[in-house]
């Protein structure tokens, strides 16, 4: 199925490719995405709206989050994705609980690679969302994690944060295997609360502009 011109800027702006602050323009969209004008126009609408962009003069940019929004958006991510895990721990099939380890094991096999880890530290993140079998929570945590979208730093960037990542995802297995919906929850509550800390001590030491991988571990 083809993707539309909103599916495509949105996926673009994820990957990277258009960062916090870059100028996007009705008519290079076009080109790039092979599409008319027509449909971008109305994506970036949609986009402004949800305010994944900003008016910069008559231009629109990438938004960026300042420290409130970021506060704000760590919050809600830190108690939908507690929910989604506690859901996940009644609600799982054993096979998703596999892959959830499997995510794991294979995570640890490519530590000197935070673009590679930061991809799948979404997808394992995301695999936990559906382990929950709640789609109206699914939803709202694409909307959190779409948001995500708009950081341009990655906790992946602080020395040993890679390998406390991975053992806070262990413990959040463990849990959901367990059956442990309490246990579950406290587990990615805190592995969200040291990501938001370690993203915070990014930005006092003035690393805020490293990398785009925007899923911070």
């Amino acid at each position: 199925m083809q993707k539309d011109a909103y599916t495509l800027i949105l996926e673009a702006i994820d990957a990277g490719i258009y960062r916090p602050g870059n100028r996007l323009v009705e008519s290079e969209l076009a080109e790039r995405f092979g599409v008319s004008r027509t449909p971008v126009r109305e994506a970036l609408q949609r986009l402004e709206t949800q305010q994944m962009l900003a008016r910069d003069g008559r231009s629109l940019i990438v938004a960026s989050l300042d420290h409130n929004q970021l506060a704000e958006l760590y919050v809600v991510r830190a108690e939908l994705e507690a929910l989604a895990a506690g859901l996940a721990a009644k609600h799982a099939a054993p096979e998703e609980v596999r892959v959830l380890q499997t995510m794991i094991d294979e995570d640890r096999g490519q530590l000197d690679s935070p673009e590679a880890l930061s991809r799948s530290n979404r997808r394992f993140h995301h695999q936990i969302h559906l382990a929950s079998h709640n789609r109206y929570l699914v939803q709202q945590l694409d909307l959190v994690h779409r948001s995500m979208a708009l950081l341009a730093t990655t906790s992946l960037a602080v020395t040993g944060r890679v390998e406390a990542a991975l053992a806070e995802h262990q413990a959040i297995v463990d849990a959901i295997a367990a059956g442990d919906g309490e246990a579950a929850a406290a587990a990615l509550r805190l592995h969200i609360s040291r990501a938001f800390e370690t993203r915070l001590k990014l930005d006092a030491d003035g690393h805020g502009t490293v990398g785009h991988w925007a899923e911070a571990l």
